[in-house]
């Protein structure tokens, strides 16, 4: 793994779509917008993601990146204000630009202010909660089946389970179901499935940022299927003409996202030095 202080070069996309939004960047970085998921991109993936942490590289990378470009944004999952404490972004040199759009874009937080917006509850939320842990009892999830209350969502995580991918497996149909009835969607990720509310996923986050933004080139790393939709809106802004780069922070569980990225990088580790590198490449010259 590279250090995130080297002063290595851009790594080059394999694709000529990604070889122009880099160039886009680098010839624009004041209209640029980098976007980053958290978990396995930023923060390595954990067997308990109370756990997770960012990458120690990515504060400091990502310190020397936001001054120089029109605006970073984490797009994640997990709950916004979780996201900020478990990356170490409040307070944070040079991130007072920095936005983290939570919940896939349903809540968001910004740095300026140090507060999170968000709309109520879904009720069909609650309802879920209360009903889950009999239907996993009904569908024999096996003992280290855990579920991770996000407040606006429900996931139900399979990892630490004697089986992990057929428990994951055996869940699907029973928690599409369950969310159904209730008004919800399953949003599958990496042994984990979430049931949550319809209408928002990172792609329309992604989307709706640059637009605010004004953006005329963007970036996007992930690494998981909750990514997939903001690859598919790096896609659409292409053919809108925004030139765009995806990244896939190197994963082996999830080999569609490594085949659809323009580049893909060596885990969080990666992410950092793909960063770093950008930082030292746009200088000071962000306009």
């Amino acid at each position: 793994m590279g250090s995130a202080m080297g002063s290595h070069p851009v790594p080059v996309p394999t694709t000529s779509a990604g070889r122009e939004g880099l160039a886009a960047l680098l010839a624009r970085p004041g209209r640029a917008v980098v976007g980053l998921d958290f978990d396995g991109t930023l923060a390595e993936i954990v067997p308990d993601p109370d756990q997770a942490r960012a990458h120690p590289g990515a504060v400091p990378a990502l310190s020397r990146l936001a001054p120089r470009i029109r605006s970073v944004a984490v797009i994640t999952g997990r709950p916004a204000e979780i996201a900020v404490r478990y990356g170490g972004f409040a307070g944070a040199e040079g991130l007072d630009g920095l936005v983290v759009l939570g919940l896939y874009g349903a809540e968001r937080w910004d740095a300026g202010s140090g507060e999170v917006q968000a709309p109520e509850p879904h009720p069909g939320v609650a309802a879920v909660r209360a009903e889950l842990p009999a239907v996993l009892e009904e569908h024999g999830a096996s003992r280290g089946t855990w579920i991770e209350d996000k407040g606006r969502a429900v996931a139900v995580h399979t990892r630490r389970a004697e089986d992990p991918q057929a428990t994951f497996e055996r869940l699907r149909a029973p928690l599409h179901a369950l969310a159904e009835r209730h008004g919800l969607i399953v949003e599958p990720g990496r042994l984990v499935l979430e049931l949550r509310p319809p209408g928002m996923d990172k792609g329309v986050a992604l989307i709706d940022y640059v637009r605010r933004t004004g953006a005329e080139a963007v970036l996007y790393a992930g690494d998981d299927l909750g990514d997939l939709a903001a690859f598919a809106a790096v896609e659409r802004l292409r053919e809108e003409g925004v030139p765009g780069m995806l990244v896939c922070s190197g994963s082996t569980e999830v080999t569609e996202l490594a085949k659809r990225a323009d580049l893909v990088v060596d885990g969080p580790a990666g992410v950092v030095d793909l960063l770093s590198a950008l930082a030292a490449a746009v200088g000071n010259d962000a306009a």
